[in-house]
């Protein structure tokens, strides 16, 4: 889409996800964004526009924050932490995320993604078996020790209390039927729905950060740019093509 459109891309596996190394290390948004930053730097890129996904707004927003003389624009496709989620999910040690990480099955990595999407085509079945290709890996516990590290990550380090201090034009795509809360399996039943209220969270992130634009995406779940790759492109190029 981007590439199509003019522009030169990067798109990095951030260390413990993907097919970069899982170090046993403490993994923080800080990390991550300043490994981006020396990224940028080897590259000769000076001046960027930042897209997020999923936890990847998080960091996309950690990015911001930290090298605000480099983000052009800010782009947050349905980002996880809008809200904080210590404020109302059960903490969990680190050796508890790890086991239920280790427990994980091709069947329990389907259903998670499920949730994803309002219903489910057979095309997105890909995304499981790139999932679960780990699953059959010899190094399987030492990834889900990473995935445990990284979900304590997401829990413990917020940025929603810092949405003020961005300082880039900022593009909120929210698909309204995402209702994304990590860590909800350790809330009792009753109080699932209160919490991941995604058309609410996007309208207040809206309000808190002052230059900022929303895309609302109605019948849209957790990944638009999976579900409906059209509506998305259109929400991306315009923002980026607008002065």
């Amino acid at each position: 889409m981007l590439t199509r459109a003019g522009y030169r891309v990067v798109a990095p596996d951030q260390i413990g996800w993907g097919k970069s190394a899982k170090p046993n290390v403490h993994y923080s948004f800080h990390l991550l964004a300043a490994n981006n930053k020396k990224l940028l730097d080897r590259l000769g890129v000076k001046k960027v526009h930042v897209i997020g996904h999923s936890m990847g707004g998080m960091l996309a927003v950690r990015f911001a924050l930290m090298y605000p003389e480099t983000v052009d624009k800010l782009i947050l496709e349905n980002p996880i932490g809008l809200e904080d989620y210590r404020a109302f999910v059960p903490y969990q040690s680190t050796e508890e995320l790890m086991k239920q990480e280790l427990a994980a099955t091709y069947e329990s990595y389907r259903n998670y993604q499920k949730t994803y999407y309002p219903f489910w085509k057979p095309e997105y079945e890909q995304f499981v078996a790139a999932q679960a290709e780990a699953l059959s890996k010899p190094d399987f516990p030492n990834t889900a020790l990473v995935g445990a590290l990284t979900s304590q990550m997401i829990y413990e380090q917020p940025v929603v209390h810092e949405f003020k201090n961005l300082r880039a034009p900022v593009l909120l795509i929210i698909g309204q039927l995402d209702r994304i809360v990590v860590g909800k399996n350790r809330l009792p039943k009753n109080e699932q729905n209160k919490y991941g209220n995604y058309p609410e969270l996007g309208r207040k992130t809206n309000r808190e950060i002052k230059n900022s634009r929303l895309v609302e995406l109605e019948g849209v779940g957790h990944i638009p740019h999976v579900q409906t790759p059209g509506r998305f492109e259109t929400s991306v190029l315009d923002f980026l093509r607008s002065k």
